[in-house]
């Protein structure tokens, strides 16, 4: 015999009730989420106090802000032949293989380390007749060779500190002609001829001397500047340790920052011009000793492989 259960109009009107809801819910969720952007990934950071992924790092913090994209590309081939060396192939040193460095900024390849456990002081914006003279006689003092990364036009009008660096056996590298922040947004043929004419006025000055590395401005770099900095035969250049002396936060503060960031391989970056000096001045007299105690100091090679 069938047993025929019936069910209470009261119950089935609440189940059909229930689902009704839960349909509706779920759809209100789903709409809620696709309403909600994605959140961006939190970036890495590195302990280093430059942000590369600023148009500057304040060395000229009035120039105006470049364009997100580069004007031109370069062409296949350059203008002019290489004026000396080679170019290098990037160090991933300081990068997380993409491009980037750690913590974000577009370098391109270029150089944040020596890729040795030797360390490198670079000075950047002279010559300048005040206080390239006073890195000089520091440099000496302690029997250490640096890196000087010179402005087309200042070499120009002090051709003679063109030659005392080099005497003292330091390694020039070209960083544009007038500090050009912008200049990796311009055309390739642009690029080019900056980098050109601050090469000629270093070799006015001494004409035999190898330039074979090139710090970009601000280190805003895009590919057309690195791409012509290496078809002229120069190694985009880079850092990994900033005090920030620019802003002339004291010689107290610019010395505890080099000397508690630096490490084997670090390529730390001051100032020799550009302002007021005396703080990177009174630094470096304390940086020197505490440096050359725990490490190698090196000026970049002239032939970077």
């Amino acid at each position: 015999m069938q047993v025929v259960t019936r069910v209470n109009p009261t119950v089935r009107a609440a189940g059909i009730v229930a689902l009704v809801v839960t349909a509706l819910l779920g759809s209100a969720y789903v709409l809620g989420r696709s309403l909600i952007p994605d959140q961006p990934q939190q970036r890495k950071t590195t302990g280093v106090t430059t942000n590369a992924d600023g148009p500057y790092y304040a060395d000229q913090p009035t120039e105006a802000t470049p364009s997100a994209a580069p004007s031109a590309a370069p062409s296949a081939a350059p203008s002019a032949a290489p004026t000396a060396g080679r170019s290098a192939g990037p160090t991933e040193a300081g990068q997380d293989g993409s491009g980037r460095d750690a913590g974000g900024g577009q370098l391109f390849g270029a150089h944040t380390s020596t890729g040795t456990p030797r360390l490198a002081l670079t000075f950047d914006d002279g010559p300048d007749p005040r206080y390239t003279p006073q890195v000089l006689a520091m440099l000496r003092e302690f029997d250490v060779k640096a890196t000087f990364c010179v402005v087309g036009e200042n070499a120009q009008d002090h051709p003679d500190l063109i030659q005392a660096i080099v005497d003292g056996g330091h390694t020039l590298c070209n960083h544009s002609w007038h500090h050009d922040v912008t200049l990796g947004n311009r055309s390739a043929d642009m690029i080019r001829a900056d980098l050109l004419r601050t090469n000629e006025a270093i070799r006015a000055a001494v004409p035999d001397a190898p330039i074979v590395w090139y710090r970009q401005p601000g280190g805003a770099w895009t590919y057309p500047v690195v791409s012509v900095a290496q078809q002229l035969g120069m190694t985009p250049l880079h850092w990994s340790v900033d005090p920030q002396d620019w802003d002339l936060p004291g010689a107290s503060k610019i010395a505890a920052t080099v000397t508690s960031q630096a490490e084997p391989g670090s390529v730390v970056l001051l100032h020799d011009a550009g302002g007021d000096r005396q703080g990177t001045m009174d630094a470096l007299r304390r940086i020197l000793p505490d440096l050359t105690a725990r490490f190698e100091l090196e000026a970049l090679p002239t032939d970077p492989t």
